[in-house]
């Protein structure tokens, strides 16, 4: 049977931390692929600083570009309205193949503001990825509400987390900033040749 982690995220842009997050989980799970899955429009998240989907569709390609077991999935920009992950999971079943949804652990506190989680944890197990420095505890009161609700108690993997976020990148975009060694060439000449993130909308 396959075991192939789904991995969504709006990817405005997509960094090495991304990268090296989806590798470090499919090494240590032994998965078979890590199916990146870039959002429409995600429910928790404002559009207003989102780059168009298929310009961040197209940031992922170039990302994975060369990784025998990354690959993207255009499945959620195909799709009219919010980006759902429980439809997404629904839409991906597969006879042979086992499903794996990596989070951060504090978008696994806030699973139970989802649309059905508990269908979610049906059809996929959840696996958690502890923010660097963060203080997640599996016994914590909170986990165990959600634990508890979803009926189902996730994998937890403490890969390794880079100090980058998407919003500094934007941000050093804007400024004229460098944004070398934080995220693929190819994507950061992407980023320049369509314009994406400059201060002036252009």
């Amino acid at each position: 049977m396959a075991r192939t982690a789904v991995f969504g995220g709006s990817f405005n842009p997509i960094h090495y931390g991304h990268l090296l997050l989806a590798d470090e989980v499919l090494d240590a799970l032994g998965l078979d692929r890590v199916l990146f899955m870039p959002a429409a429009q995600p429910p928790h998240k404002p559009n207003a600083q989102l780059a168009p989907a298929q310009d961040r569709q197209a940031m992922v390609q170039l990302a994975i570009a060369g990784h025998p077991k990354f690959a993207v999935s255009d499945l959620e920009l195909r799709r009219s309205g919010p980006s759902y992950t429980v439809d997404t999971l629904d839409a991906l079943r597969l006879p042979r193949e086992e499903l794996f949804l990596i989070v951060g652990s504090e978008t696994f506190l806030d699973l139970l503001t989802w649309r059905t989680p508990r269908r979610v944890a049906a059809l996929a197990q959840i696996v958690v990825v502890p923010r660097a420095g963060s203080a997640f505890d599996p016994e914590s009161a909170a986990v165990r509400k959600v634990v508890h609700e979803i009926r189902d108690e996730p994998l937890i993997v403490r890969a390794i987390s880079l100090p980058i976020s998407a919003s500094d990148l934007r941000r050093r975009v804007r400024e004229g900033r460098s944004i070398a060694y934080r995220l693929p060439e190819a994507v950061a000449a992407y980023i320049q040749a369509k314009r994406l993130y400059r201060a002036d909308g252009s």
